[in-house]
């Protein structure tokens, strides 16, 4: 079955015009104007992937980002935008963004883009490579393939990403974790938008793990990422 895509989008034309281009590449669409029927429509067909504006009417574009994440953490999130500030950048990928397309765009640019999430967030080789999927990080359990981090009566649920970088920082304890590699391996592309929003999962996995103290997360810098436990 193709993959599905929910644009949310105020601007009707532009709107139209990825709907046609999207469609004539195999991709089923859903399309809402405003953030609310944007919500409605996500609940009613639980898309592949969601790209959505920032300024919309009823809702904006992090205030849906934000209502989706409550539940649903995997779903891939795109941000269409005339604002480029990095402030807003990286309030898109804290609110739990994937990805962020500045406007005017191409659209060639932005099948690339879906396509790349589309293949992240398929099941990844590794567990298997591995041989087991659950790991002590000192006082936590934590389990790759369920996503969780445990510790005393506590589980944390992590995203698809949080739980993909823990994983790779666990599998070299104590080893420096090239940058370069994280962001290739899990985002696809090692630039600017895709290193802050790393920084981003790597603060929300330090503050999860906070409660052990001999844990931590240290940034070596020009180089890395490693995990002392």
């Amino acid at each position: 079955m193709n993959a599905s895509v929910l644009l949310i989008e105020d601007e009707s034309q532009l709107a139209q015009i990825v709907k046609d281009s999207l469609e004539m590449r195999g991709f089923r669409m859903f399309i809402a104007n405003d953030g609310n029927e944007g919500l409605r429509l996500y609940r009613q067909h639980k898309p592949d992937v969601i790209v959505l504006d920032i300024m919309m009417p009823n809702m904006d574009g992090f205030s849906l980002t934000a209502e989706i994440r409550k539940s649903d953490k995997q779903t891939p999130i795109i941000f269409l935008s005339a604002k480029s500030q990095t402030i807003d950048v990286v309030k898109g990928f804290e609110l739990g963004g994937n990805d962020y397309l500045k406007k005017p765009f191409s659209m060639d640019e932005l099948i690339v883009r879906i396509r790349s999430l589309l293949n992240r967030f398929q099941p990844t080789p590794v567990q298997q490579e591995q041989g087991e999927d659950h790991v002590i990080i000192g006082q936590y359990a934590f389990n790759y393939t369920k996503q969780t981090l445990s510790r005393n009566n506590h589980t944390e649920f992590l995203s698809h990403r949080e739980a993909e970088v823990l994983w790779r920082l666990c599998k070299h304890r104590n080893q420096v974790m090239e940058r370069k590699s994280i962001l290739l391996d899990i985002w696809g592309d090692d630039n600017f938008f895709n290193a802050r929003s790393m920084d981003v999962f790597i603060t929300k996995l330090r503050r999860y793990l906070k409660e052990d103290p001999r844990i931590q997360i240290v940034n070596i810098r020009g180089i890395g990422y490693k995990l002392i436990s």
